[in-house]
């Protein structure tokens, strides 16, 4: 993605939250004639190691689904995580010569799969995924019969996804602190997006002085 310098952040503790705060992302392969395909899915962060060292993701698509082929064939693949995001208007600077815009946060994470088989791995793959969304699920899914459970794994392919280079897009307009207070201002009062930007706005000191 293009990453200009005033919007690019090194704190891995940045991505990883928002990939954990917004864990249905896109997993983007290529198929065989080398056209981009995408399967929307959660994906469950696991860290191994500080600062964002040996950093996985734990995925799985339907077993109809093309895209387990294309990553048998082609293992690098890159999943985006897609984070809060709203309109700017130029409302929000001192002067009139300014255009709109729109702020986002993302990542995006290329990665390498490695195919998960048996099935006590899928099983703990998929108890890490209902944690996350459903942990009052958690109880149901054991008391499953083990022929049911092993049918349901023998539909999906699972994986594991190693990340091998993360890059984090955080869209404030920080080159533009004339405009903080006021877009802060703006975004505290809107809908369930602007707050979400505008707690990272307080979360990295934007608008909470004047300039």
């Amino acid at each position: 993605m293009y990453l200009p310098p005033q919007f690019a952040t090194t704190d891995p503790a940045i991505a990883l939250a928002l990939m954990r705060a917004h864990p249905f992302a896109q997993l983007i392969t290529t198929d065989d004639d080398g056209f981009p395909f995408l399967t929307p899915l959660p994906l469950h962060v696991v860290e191994a190691g500080e600062g964002g060292e040996g950093l996985t993701l734990l995925g799985h698509v339907a077993r109809p689904n093309p895209q387990a082929a294309h990553l048998r064939a082609r293992p690098q693949a890159l999943a985006v995580f897609n984070g809060p995001h709203a309109y700017m208007t130029p409302r929000v600077y001192p002067d009139l010569q300014r255009v709109p815009t729109w702020n986002y946060l993302t990542v995006q994470a290329r990665v390498e799969a490695r195919f998960i088989e048996s099935f006590d791995d899928k099983d703990r793959l998929l108890k890490h995924l209902i944690h996350d969304h459903d942990p009052a699920y958690a109880e149901q899914w054991r008391g499953l019969p083990e022929d049911f459970q092993h049918k349901l794994m023998q539909g999906i392919h699972a994986f594991e996804l190693r990340v091998l280079e993360l890059r984090c897009k955080v869209k404030l307009n920080q080159h533009r602190r004339e405009s903080h207070a006021a877009m802060l201002r703006l975004y505290e009062q809107g809908g369930e997006q602007e707050q979400a930007l505008a707690g990272w706005m307080r979360r990295l000191n934007l608008g909470t002085t004047e300039p």
